[in-house]
């Protein structure tokens, strides 16, 4: 049998509608297909009442839940019993929106593979006179001892599909997969089996037109998911999108950060038609330089027109205003330059680095103007230098045998690539294994933002 796991999933609420109803109780089986390898249960908290017939129905009073956890704090057990299996549930949507909703409240995208039994048992079992839970269990003589009660009607849907997987073989996993696959909206002429092939792992997709032409390149660190986003969205872009997919491709890089890359060089080489926001990208945000009444450099970060850059004394431009302003905020550190005279700051006080001893009192006038300006040239020469220094920047390979390699040298983007970690016994093996892209100013934007964001990046600084 294909290597599947299921989370057969039951809620019990106050009400049928997520937002104004919460959850009252959650029970959770992990099924591997062959047998039940974990569960939980709990009664939720739902912070507000349960209306008297929702008692009557279920048997959970306001009285069970007063000290019941908040979804909140089994939310995190929620997460890793249902990672990376299909979750199941009778009649799904209803169980999965209520519990996508209470994740959306903590701001987590809860995202799961869903498989419905009802469907599956109108599938698989043709003709019966009703598909509810209940019917089901007196059809097949399921025994239940506490209906309407999370853990009984999650072990009720265990049995109903262990039946589904007897009756139907080793093939049903698979098709099972396929028909919670097809609530998605995929596109007219890509196939289930396409959807399949793609893999769970990290690199850049390619989406073609009818005619073989690249219309879309992506990265992600879950290409198969990334795709399924793709194909679930409804914006107007993406249904236009949707239409005109025939066929899909992709590249594993197993680096996030040569994903990053690799997507924007591909965008750059091919120009696909629905990649317009990262093919017009262009450099609007500069640090330029004047000098204030006092003498004093100062440097600040403005959104630039090509009109108005004619007019200003540029000291370096970039892509995003995030990516300049953490520049300017490290050569203020590097060269101890006062925050206020580059505008990270406002105000008549002194600036924050006085304070930590790290500005020498420019902003009050303490230090002279001719002084302060030594530094702030040296500055204004280190913009032109993202980086301080030539390196090599270390990552996950495509396999765990191999790992990869980005190139910064003289301050420019020198390439990357990948070489087998037991071939590596200097720098100049990592050098050699490097294949050199032509630079752009976008790929220092996209290394140095990589960079602040996963501060345990490995890097080696080269030394000539």
């Amino acid at each position: 049998m294909p290597d599947k796991r299921f989370a057969i999933v039951d809620i019990e609420t106050t009400g049928g509608k997520p937002g104004p109803d919460r959850i009252t109780e959650i029970a959770i089986v992990l099924y591997d297909g062959q047998k039940v390898i974990d569960s939980f249960e709990s009664l939720i908290n739902p912070e507000r009442s349960i209306p008297y017939n929702i008692t009557q129905m279920t048997g959970i009073s306001n009285e069970m839940v007063a000290e019941a956890p908040k979804f909140y704090e089994v939310a995190k057990q929620v997460v890793e019993m249902t990672q990376g299996a299909i979750f199941v549930a009778h009649n799904v949507s209803f169980d999965y929106n209520f519990i996508k909703h209470e994740f959306q409240q903590l701001g987590y995208s809860f995202r799961r593979r869903k498989l419905c039994t009802v469907r599956l048992s109108r599938k698989v079992f043709p003709g019966l006179r009703s598909y509810s839970l209940g019917n089901l269990i007196k059809h097949f003589d399921i025994s239940v001892t506490d209906r309407h009660r999370a853990m009984a009607d999650t072990l009720a849907t265990v049995e109903l599909l262990k039946k589904v997987l007897a009756k139907d073989g080793e093939d049903t996993t698979e098709n099972m997969v396929n028909l919670g696959v097809s609530a998605t909206r995929l596109p007219p002429n890509i196939t289930l089996e396409q959807l399949h092939e793609l893999p769970e792992a990290c690199g850049v997709y390619y989406f073609y037109d009818k005619n073989g032409d690249v219309i879309y390149v992506g990265k992600s660190l879950n290409i198969k998911k990334r795709a399924m986003q793709h194909f679930a969205a409804q914006t107007p872009k993406a249904t236009k999108m949707q239409r005109v997919i025939h066929d899909i491709s992709y590249e594993l890089t197993g680096s996030e950060l040569i994903a990053l890359l690799l997507e924007a060089t591909e965008i750059k080489r091919i120009s696909p038609r629905f990649n317009s926001a990262l093919r017009n990208r262009n450099m609007n945000w500069s640090i330029h330089r004047y000098t204030n009444e006092s003498g004093y450099t100062c440097f600040t970060l403005a959104k630039t027109t090509k009109k108005k850059a004619a007019e200003l004394d540029i000291v370096a431009r970039f892509s995003r205003s995030a990516v300049a302003k953490g520049t300017l905020r490290s050569l203020v550190r590097r060269f101890e330059l006062c925050a206020c005279l580059c505008e990270l700051e406002s105000g008549n006080s002194s600036c924050f680095q006085y304070q930590i001893g790290q500005c020498y009192g420019a902003c009050l006038g303490k230090e002279s103007a001719e002084i302060y300006n030594e530094r702030a040239d040296l500055a204004a020469i280190a913009f032109q230098r993202v980086f301080e220094f030539d390196m090599l920047i270390i990552g996950k390979g495509r396999t765990p045998e191999e790992q990869s390699v980005v190139l910064i040298e003289d301050n420019q983007f020198g390439g990357f690539g990948y070489v087998d970690k037991s071939d590596v016994q200097s720098v100049e093996d990592l050098k050699s294994a490097v294949k050199s892209f032509t630079h752009h100013n976008d790929y220092l934007d996209i290394i140095l933002t990589f960079i602040r964001k996963n501060t345990s990046t490995k890097i080696i600084e080269i030394n000539e």
